[in-house]
């Protein structure tokens, strides 16, 4: 690996880890260098253009390996469960993937709750097209039910996955177990496929912004 590389390898695993633990604004481009080891204070816009293009970077290290294994899940999909299998399961072989205990999750449910972060996932949606093209599917084949409701379902699904992840991987570090990513994975996408999939009570339709004309972010 070259030089530069390493530096901002070190520092976008020195983010990723101080987002997690202390919140996205909290933690300075000053901080971020001096828990990489980087002597240069400025090493963040050096090496990234400053925050944002840090935030970019990690989203994009984060998006871009999944696109493969999700298109890949995705062509063999034959039902709703198939299609929410295909959306979550590459996302925690991701986690399962990464040195334990990662800061993976707890970072990306840091980005869902950072205003700015989120936009800037929803705005790298085309780093994940499968993503955009699995709800679709899954919401199609639940054509029978309410697809305004359906829709509102499906836009819970992110923060699910995130929150689920992010509370399976604070208590690993915590209690310095190894997490079965791929227990917690079949977990969540048998409980996303019910409540996709679970019946209507006709009383009103959903509201508390689960149906924001905005794209959900994809993680």
């Amino acid at each position: 690996m070259a030089r530069s590389d390493a530096a901002r390898t070190a520092l976008l695993d020195a983010a990723e880890r101080l987002f997690a633990e202390s919140g996205i604004a909290q933690a300075s481009d000053r901080k971020v260098a001096e828990s990489a080891g980087n002597t240069n204070h400025s090493a963040v816009r050096y090496y990234f253009g400053g925050r944002e293009g840090l935030l970019q970077a990690l989203i994009t290290r984060h998006l871009a390996p999944l696109e493969e294994p999700r298109r890949a899940m995705f062509a063999r999909s034959d039902s709703v469960l198939g299609d929410v299998r295909s959306l979550v399961v590459p996302f925690t072989d991701a986690l399962a993937a990464l040195p334990q205990p990662s800061s993976r999750a707890r970072f990306l449910a840091q980005a869902l709750h950072d205003p700015a972060t989120a936009d800037l996932l929803r705005e790298s949606a085309s780093l994940a097209p499968s993503a955009a093209a699995i709800v679709h599917s899954a919401v199609d084949r639940l054509h029978h039910l309410d697809r305004h409701v359906i829709t509102g379902r499906a836009r819970l699904m992110t923060r699910i996955v995130s929150t689920t992840c992010a509370d399976v991987e604070k208590q690993s570090e915590r209690d310095g177990t190894i997490t079965s990513w791929h227990e917690v994975g079949d977990f969540l996408a048998d409980a996303i496929a019910g409540m996709l999939s679970a019946p209507i009570t006709h009383r009103h339709r959903p509201t508390l912004g689960l149906t924001d004309h905005r794209a959900a972010p994809v993680l």
